[in-house]
């Protein structure tokens, strides 16, 4: 087994409820020593509920703070002095005041990395910036959903675990570079950004977003789920070598290419739905997997986490979803998430 690919790494955390405790996480899951600063009564995602700071805060260690005062400021201070980067998600008022910026920081040391996450930038003001709240202000609210339903939200919060990964890279990037320095972060910018080849076709071509039904893609036929006999198929057929192995497999003739299928979409779904429905959504997976066609039956969290085992790891007294990097050599272990100020005398050793 190989070291930890983030072994010596320090990162102070200032996290609060998803995005930040999620990407300090990935990276405590490759071997960074990450410390969880909490205020007095801990991080309010504990009163959430246990599996939920669980699932956040595995591999960190917790040193209570009260930033807020003159004490807790100065043991900050010498924490940063030994420490790689220092992440926070909160308002930008509360980073400023409470000393978590590059500049209030680097006369502890002038290499520290500091990421600050927030809804709309540091510089874009206080306005409340949860998930759900940016799905609706970036445009993602409003390209999901049935052409003829309301605007639907994802059904987790993808807004923050986004962010929190960019957030990450980031962070990474800086600490590799060599030089301290400010890395500014926010919601709205990183679903924006996720939103490129639609962004691109508004900006360059002035093609508004719409909606299909079942979600289907904009530009791919057929690519959307499918009512069967039994359950929906997800299929996405991107090339006309799928489309040919998809066809033979489901007795359908015709429309062999890409522009075609386009051009004539709702012929093109009326014969596939027809074809699909003569089968079961798992018993058409089964068939198309061998065929190298992407498909998959739709399935709920728990048969998804039952049909992938290798993905639920153990930390502590909870199961958990493990980190979804692999590297050779290397397998993380998973602690479990630290109480409230678990590791404070630790901590002042290491300083």
């Amino acid at each position: 087994m190989t070291s930890a690919p983030l072994a010596g790494i320090r990162i102070l955390e200032v996290g609060v409820m998803l995005a930040g405790p999620y990407a300090t996480m990935m990276l405590a899951d490759l071997g960074a020593e990450v410390i969880k600063i909490e205020p007095p009564g801990g991080e309010i995602s504990r009163q959430v509920s246990d599996s939920y700071f669980a699932s956040l805060n595995r591999n960190k260690q917790s040193v209570l703070l009260d930033l807020r005062s003159p004490e807790g400021r100065a043991r900050l201070g010498e924490m940063v002095a030994d420490s790689h980067a220092l992440l926070v998600n909160m308002k930008p008022s509360a980073i400023r005041r409470l000393g978590l910026t590059y500049d209030a920081l680097k006369q502890f040391n002038e290499r520290i990395v500091c990421v600050a996450m927030t809804g709309f930038g540091l510089n874009g003001g206080d306005d409340p910036a949860f998930d759900y709240v940016i799905q609706a202000a970036t445009g993602v609210a409003a390209m999901t959903g049935d052409p003829d339903g309301p605007p639907t939200l994802p059904g987790y919060s993808s807004a923050d675990n986004s962010t929190g990964l960019t957030a990450a890279l980031g962070l990474l990037a800086q600490i590799v570079s060599g030089r301290g320095g400010q890395v500014d972060v926010s919601l709205q910018d990183v679903m924006l950004s996720q939103l490129n080849y639609r962004a691109a076709a508004y900006l360059n071509d002035g093609v508004r977003p719409q909606r299909h039904p079942y979600g289907a893609h904009s530009y791919y036929v057929p690519a959307q789920l499918f009512p069967t006999a039994d359950g929906y198929l997800a299929l996405f057929v991107t090339h006309d070598a799928f489309w040919a192995a998809f066809a033979a497999e489901a007795g359908i003739d015709g429309f062999p290419t890409m522009a075609e299928r386009a051009a004539r979409r709702d012929e093109v779904l009326a014969v596939v739905s027809a074809a699909l429905s003569a089968d079961t959504a798992t018993h058409w997976e089964a068939r198309l997997r061998p065929l190298g066609i992407p498909a998959a039956a739709v399935r709920t969290l728990p048969e998804a986490l039952e049909a992938t085992p290798h993905a639920v790891v153990t930390a502590g007294d909870f199961r958990l979803v493990g980190s979804p990097i692999r590297i050779d050599g290397y397998e993380p272990v998973y602690r479990p998430a630290p109480a409230l100020d678990e590791h404070a005398g630790a901590s002042a050793q290491s300083s």
